[in-house]
């Protein structure tokens, strides 16, 4: 009500008077712009309120049905029968579920974050994740503006490890938004210093753990680190009976060439690429040894590095590997389904017209 009964007249009438009476206009103006500066406070402190914002799971189509029954019911006129049973029919909606993997699958949802990195992988019970993307201001960061609300949308309440894999601000810059709002179990990282607030726990190769049947193994950086801040980025591959993925970092030519050394697996179906497609990164060698069939490529499009380096799509290219761009598709999530590899765009599932969409969706092995 103060912008349309306030705001706009007042604007409105300072345009009119503009030609006429430029001195009253322009009090009208100033007028205008005192207006908006306190209600701008007022949302800031609103937004920073418990429960400001609610993010639900998608319903699906019966739900919605049921729910609308429920709302007819309930405007229903007096005298119709059971009208307050429209309450219970709205109860589906609001608790609506998101399905989860099998036992000894995961699913891996790489998000868009502009410049950065965030990734989330779901078991059937349990939950990673691995970077956070970038900060830009005390009031506005991925881990708080993206990586949560996808959290809250997926039903999950609780991380059993966050994977800081180095400082740069586009893989730490959220973390400790996330960590302050969802409750986290263990922290990794190749950067306690950090985080030490949150008694983070150091990563290295030889790591391993198991949950609900999928393995999680860190193949870098060694105990004694590399040189180089991105290639002591931890490098995590996870193994499900179906398929498996190799999360990177900003890995270079060095952290690359070690992994290579390594008598372990590289190979894997998915690979997230290394350091989002530079050409310092995704060398022959180390493509060779990973043998994806599809790689996820964190860049925004553009961006003022030119990720991912054309060099480094032509490796992709003649690898045969299928690779999909965060600012073409959106977020994208895969699963592994009787011998495919199923990938999801956001962008393919929820089009838009001012949205841009690589036009690729599914890939199949």
């Amino acid at each position: 009500p103060i912008v349309s009964f306030l705001v706009v007249p007042l604007a409105l009438l300072a345009v009119a008077l503009l030609p006429v009476v430029p001195d009253i206009s322009g009090f009208l103006l100033q007028l205008v712009d005192l207006v908006l500066q306190y209600l701008w406070q007022v949302l800031v402190f609103l937004v920073d309120l418990p429960l400001a914002s609610i993010v639900q799971a998608q319903p699906d189509l019966w739900q919605i049905v049921v729910a609308m029954l429920g709302v007819f019911l309930l405007l229903a006129p007096r005298g119709i029968p059971a009208r307050y049973l429209g309450f219970i029919l709205i109860f589906p909606l609001i608790f609506a579920h998101k399905d989860k993997p099998e036992m000894g699958e995961a699913s891996l949802t790489l998000l868009d974050v502009g410049q950065g990195l965030a990734v989330v992988v779901e078991t059937a019970e349990h939950t990673l994740v691995f970077d956070t993307g970038a900060r830009f201001s005390d009031s506005f960061d991925m881990g708080r503006n993206v990586v949560l609300p996808f959290l809250h949308y997926q039903r999950i309440t609780h991380i059993d490890k966050l994977v800081i894999s180095h400082a740069d601000n586009d893989h730490i810059g959220g973390a400790k938004s996330l960590l302050a709002e969802m409750p986290t179990e263990e922290v990794l990282s190749s950067v306690l210093g950090l985080l030490a607030d949150y008694k983070a726990v150091a990563c290295y190769v030889g790591q391993s753990w198991q949950w609900d049947q999928v393995n999680f193994r860190m193949l870098s950086p060694p105990k004694q680190g590399l040189k180089g801040e991105n290639d002591n980025s931890c490098v995590l591959k996870i193994e499900t009976a179906q398929g498996s993925f190799l999360l990177t970092g900003d890995i270079e030519k060095i952290a690359e060439a070690a992994l290579i050394e390594q008598p372990k697996d590289l190979s894997v179906e998915v690979l997230i690429a290394p350091h989002h497609g530079s050409k310092t990164s995704s060398s022959a060698d180390f493509l060779a040894a990973v043998n994806p069939s599809v790689i996820l490529i964190p860049a925004a499009s553009p961006n003022r590095f030119g990720f991912p380096h054309a060099q480094v799509l032509d490796r992709y290219i003649q690898l045969g590997a299928q690779n999909f761009i965060t600012g073409n598709s959106g977020a994208l999530t895969v699963n592994f389904h009787e011998g495919e590899i199923e990938v999801e765009s956001y962008r393919a599932k929820h089009r838009r017209y001012w949205n841009r969409w690589s036009g690729k969706e599914n890939v199949i092995k």
